[in-house]
């Protein structure tokens, strides 16, 4: 795994939905997507009773991808199962550094360009940094492999704001809440099998819900959670500066 500058290490209670809580280690660093990572305190527990109350968007069919702190809506791009961290982000792109703006750029350039060639598509298009899929939808045990922070850095950095899948690996779960890149949200049935890359789709956070407006399907998600406030703050070191738990 390639060092970060400013690391800290950090700890928090996992997720919950998939797999059982625990309290878990993080290293967290500065990224020019959330620059409120700071190292100041390690080792520290989250225990915190978390709350949110996002205001709403309505839907639309523009593939446009949109953001709030509510929904997401733009077109997916759909991958199968145990999708690993070296297919997200090869070993090779690791030595980039987050923390700088043009190698978190770069980052994102690479995300998922380790997928088999079966995968015709391009999640990211050469001489590109940013994807035009801003939701990705996978299958079983999204994330597998080996722990790495870039792995939901790659995918923030190329644009994606979240990923619905059947079930995820732990490491990368935590390392999505962790870093406060992505969301990674849990489908209550196997909804890869039933989208294709190209549909236009709206993630309703606040009602766990996926909306495939191109085939007019509805999706019921498993709530985020406890780590949904965690996200939206940037990370949970941002989240901890922004409750309070830590000096500002």
């Amino acid at each position: 795994m390639a060092s970060f500058t400013n690391a800290t290490t950090f700890s928090t209670l996992t997720h919950h939905h998939h797999h059982p809580s625990s309290i878990s280690t993080f290293t967290l660093f500065n990224s020019p997507k959330h620059p409120s990572f700071t190292p100041i305190i390690t080792h520290s527990t989250i225990t915190a009773v978390f709350r949110r109350t996002p205001t709403t968007t309505s839907a639309t069919t523009n593939p446009s991808p949109s953001t709030s702190t509510a929904s997401f809506h733009g077109t997916c791009y759909v991958v199968r199962d145990n999708i690993d961290t070296d297919q997200i982000i090869p070993a090779e792109y690791l030595t980039l550094v987050p923390s700088k703006p043009d190698e978190y750029k770069k980052l994102g350039s690479y995300a998922l360009i380790g997928l088999p060639s079966s995968y015709e598509q391009r999640f990211v298009e050469p001489g590109e940094n940013h994807s035009k899929y801003s939701i990705i939808i996978a299958g079983d045990n999204f994330g597998c492999g080996s722990s790495r922070e870039h792995a939901p850095v790659a995918l923030g950095a190329a644009g994606v704001a979240a990923v619905v899948a059947e079930s995820y690996a732990r490491i990368f779960f935590r390392n999505s809440v962790a870093t406060g890149e992505v969301y990674p949200l849990e489908s209550e049935v196997r909804v890869c099998d039933e989208c294709r890359t190209g549909d236009v789709v709206t993630i309703e956070l606040e009602g766990s819900l996926l909306v495939n407006h191109t085939t007019g399907k509805q999706y019921r998600l498993k709530p985020i959670g406890d780590a949904g406030p965690v996200i939206e703050a940037g990370g949970i070191f941002a989240y901890a500066r922004k409750t309070g738990m830590i000096p500002g």
